[in-house]
Order: C-alpha cells, then structure tokens, then sequence
C-alpha cells in the first residue's frame, strides 16, 4: 500500500465529485477527482448509500500512519449498475450491487488460489490505496465506482440497499471468523464484546446460525436492546465482577469487536477449555497477552481480516435468507463531519449510512472553480 510519502499517480478520463480529507484534521470537504473509463473487465456502479466504518475514522485522520491525502473514504459500497465492460458477464446494467473494502489482488499467489484474496500481500484497498495502473484508489463518499466484475457482489432482491450496506464489512468481518474457527453449530455459545456496528451484526449472524449468544458491555443501559431488539439470550457487564465470575468457563468462542484498548484476561476466563477468542477490531496500541491463561485450557487467541470474494457472496446470500441487515441511521452526505464526531463518542445506534445517491450533489457548488 502506498504511504502518506509515496505519492500515487493522477488523471483519469471520467470526473467523479465525492467528499474527502485533505489533512491529519479528518474534515472532509467536496472535492473533483477523476475515475478510470470502464474497461472491460468492469462494472461501473452508481454509489446510493456507503456506510461509515471506524475504519474510515482511523484513515480520515491518518491513525495509521498509511494516509495518503487527499482520501475520499468509504468501503460499505451499494448501488446500481450502469455500465458493463465487453467481457462482464455476470452482471447487467440496472443490477443492485456492493463494493467491500478491497477491489484487487495479485490472482497468482497461494491466498488468491484459495479465494482469499483478503489476505492477499498486494491486495488493493477500495481507498487509500494504488491501483493496477499507479493511480490512488478512492472510495464511496462519491457519485459512482468503476470496479473489476470479480470484485463485485450481488445484493439480495430483498435486502434493502441502504441497511445491507453495513454488511460489506461489519457482516463479513464477523461471518468470516465464525464460519472459519466453527462457531456456527447450533448449541454452542457464543460472547460478543462490544455493542457497536460491527457487534450488533454478529449477535444478528451468530443467532442466525443457532447457536447461544451473549453480549459482554461495559454499558449496563445496553442490556434491554441487546435482548429485546437483536436477539441476545443473555447479557454481561464486563466491570461486574459476580456476573464474570458467575460465567467463567461457559463459552465456546467470544469474537471481540472493541477497538478501544482492553484486558483480554477477563474475557479468556469465559472460555470452556479449547475456547477460542477470536479479534477483529484492529486497536491502535499493543494488547497484553497473558499466556498463562491460554495455557490453562488449551484456549486460543486469534483474528481475522473481512473475507474473500467468494465467502462475501457467501454472507450477502445468508443475510437475504435469514433478513440480515444493519441497524442504521442514514444520513445526507453533508452530515458526514458530524457523523464522524458522532462515531468518535460511540453515539450511534448503530452504524451510520450516507445517502450518497440522493444528497452528494448538494455539495457541489461548495468546491472552489
């Protein structure tokens, strides 16, 4: 990936408009940039609705230290097709579609051969990233996306567009670690830490597949909506020093969805020997590791990076079966500053969506000529 030193190359035949951060601020602001002409391995998607992940938040503001600016964010990508290339065959215009957080890859090393191109050492970021031809990859806070067919997915005719969008990462990066470390078998138990975007989808996949689930907070107010609105059997305050003891050795896998930094100790002693703690929140300061609790029951700490294409399809396809989707909040595009102040504080229930195809032209006429 390229960095905030290593400048990508610019100029692309097609002028898209979209909203971007220009600087460590994180304040996005309308901006023209251009976009690729679709080739013929392409899919070129109106951009309706892209969710806002935490992710964005650490990229806006180069929390990463990988920022290149400026950056138009935005990898929960849905829209409709508007234009094939000569050799897409999959998909037709009028077509609802997604874009996820990475659109490219090498297609040659052993992780691609696997369909797990996620893991794939040059995969492309959606954003913040360079393309095949040297060009800066941008994201969907935009008009419209130019995209490889491979890197497409179909979205269910029954999902709704603006509540599936969440699920092109929140959905797979949950889905993915459940189905991989077999967390899916009905009558397991399963912890879910954290209440947030991506918490709340995987309470929603884990009792899709039938299996026990309880939430672990440190919000005590979250109880109710964890039981009455998702679905949870049970619910713990991680502070709560009776109700941990209490359920101490109960659990089969916990996935752990907290970006803030915490003590995994607590959450080991949940888990019945054998147990697996499975981390998807990527935390910007190293975790302490306590082996001795890992050694006392064979347990295992793992993680897991979104999914492949394959698998992505996958989980789309399971979330139309079973009526997946996000609790949202949609949002104009102008809204976007607040909405990520929002975000910062955790006041959001639970994952914000911009309504790209109806508002992104208000802001047009802010950009500078």
């Amino acid at each position: 990936m390229a960095t905030s030193e290593e400048p990508a190359k610019q100029g692309h035949p097609n002028q898209a408009f979209g909203w971007a951060a220009t600087d460590t601020s994180g304040v996005l602001s309308p901006v023209k940039f251009s976009r690729r002409a679709t080739e013929e391995k392409d899919v070129r998607v109106k951009v309706l609705f892209c969710g806002i992940c935490h992710t964005d938040l650490h990229m806006i503001k180069n929390e990463w230290g990988k920022t290149r600016y400026p950056l138009v964010p935005g990898h929960e990508i849905v829209g409709t097709v508007t234009e094939v290339g000569s050799q897409v065959k999959k998909f037709e215009v009028g077509d609802k579609v997604g874009v996820g957080f990475f659109i490219g890859a090498c297609h040659s090393c052993d992780n691609c051969g696997n369909d797990l191109e996620n893991y794939c050492p040059k995969k492309i970021y959606t954003y913040g990233s360079t393309d095949y031809d040297g060009t800066a990859t941008q994201g969907g806070f935009s008009d419209f996306i130019v995209v490889e067919d491979r890197y497409v997915v179909r979205i269910p005719d029954n999902l709704p567009l603006d509540a599936a969008a969440p699920l092109l990462c929140a959905g797979i990066t949950v889905y993915s670690p459940l189905k991989y470390f077999e967390l899916t078998k009905p009558g397991m138990h399963i912890g879910v830490v954290g209440l947030g975007g991506v918490g709340h989808v995987a309470v929603k996949f884990a009792k899709a597949f039938g299996v026990k689930v309880t939430v672990i907070s440190t919000s005590p107010n979250k109880k109710k909506e964890a039981i009455e609105l998702l679905g949870a059997d049970s619910f713990l305050v991680s502070h709560d020093q009776d109700q941990m003891q209490h359920a101490m050795g109960t659990m089969d896998g916990i996935i752990d969805t907290v970006f803030a930094v915490h003590s995994l100790l607590p959450l080991l002693g949940l888990l019945k020997s054998h147990g697996k703690l499975i981390m998807v929140a990527a935390q910007n300061k190293p975790l302490e590791l306590p082996v001795y609790a890992l050694m006392s029951g064979r347990k295992v700490v793992a993680s897991s990076l979104s999914g492949g294409l394959k698998e992505t399809q996958e989980m789309i396809d399971f979330a139309g079966k079973h009526n997946i989707t996000a609790d949202i909040e949609v949002v104009p595009m102008e809204y976007v500053n607040t909405a990520m102040e929002r975000l910062m504080k955790g006041d959001i229930r639970y994952r914000f969506v911009i309504d790209t195809g109806n508002t992104m032209k208000a802001g047009q006429d802010k950009i500078a000529q």
